[in-house]
């Protein structure tokens, strides 16, 4: 199955991740084929836009924990070229407009993508979530940082911290996503503004762009150096072990008997 789909049309292109039996969840290879999908995108003059949405019934559930507990077990996993970081740095120097289709559930790296979109719409039947707590972990992907700049500090705390489902009302309230769409309509009205976008000169739309994240890149690798540490320090530790534990085992992790500090 190709894990990555592409499709052009009038300067936009359409790219859909597509691993649905794993609600697209990010392993190693779709990480490096969305990296590369961007960057492609990015020295295409043909394309103006890019819009990213998920096949089935998940836009991604993230980071693909059977992978992740494979990296902390096994001392000979093999590393994707780009990995996570390699997907950050494309989305940060991505300098189209980039628009999400949330089209169902989105967790982790499926919510903090958010941080580098140009627009996000999302469906009624959608609900995000960033479970760093709750599996023991940090903050990813400079949403300490760029989560605050879109929707205020006490929710990103909230997001951040809680690993609660956030519903559509609740994301488009506090100014997650631009706009929430039913299912049916979610693409058509996400396809539309893209199309709109991709009909102005890139020159122009690139312009924009840059001198709107011109001012966040400072914060942005700075918040990236301080999540990496603390992912590293968590990352195997107690909490996250126990996380990993108890979703291999299909049970509810327990932190309450863990070591004090944790």
């Amino acid at each position: 199955m190709t894990i990555l789909l592409v499709e052009d049309c009038d300067r936009v292109r359409t790219v859909t991740l597509n691993r649905p039996d794993a609600l697209n969840a990010f392993n190693e290879a779709l990480y490096d084929a969305l990296t590369e999908a961007l960057r492609a995108a990015a020295a295409d003059d043909s394309v103006a836009v890019v819009l990213l949405t998920g096949a089935g019934r998940a836009f991604s559930a993230g980071t693909d924990l059977a992978e992740m507990a494979a990296r902390v077990s096994n001392p000979d996993f093999v590393p994707g070229k780009h990995g996570f970081t390699g997907l950050v740095d494309a989305l940060e120097e991505f300098d189209k407009p980039l628009i999400l289709a949330l089209n169902g559930l989105g967790l982790g790296i499926g919510v903090t993508i958010i941080g580098f979109a140009d627009l996000a719409f999302m469906s009624t039947a959608s609900k995000l979530k960033c479970p760093f707590a709750s599996l023991g972990v940090a903050p990813e992907a400079a949403s300490s940082y760029l989560l605050p700049q879109l929707v205020g500090r006490q929710n990103a705390a909230w997001i951040l911290m809680s690993s609660e489902w956030i519903h559509a009302p609740e994301a488009l309230e506090a100014g997650l996503v631009w706009r929430v769409c039913e299912p049916d309509e979610l693409l058509d009205a996400a396809r539309k503004h893209a199309t709109t976008l991709a009909a102005l000169p890139i020159s122009s739309l690139r312009a924009i762009k840059r001198t709107m994240m011109e001012p966040l890149r400072e914060g942005i690798a700075a918040a990236r150096l301080r999540e990496n540490q603390c992912f590293a320090d968590l990352m195997g530790g107690p909490a996250n072990t126990e996380a990993l534990t108890a979703f291999a085992e299909g049970r509810a992790p327990d932190f309450a008997n863990l070591p004090a500090g944790w």
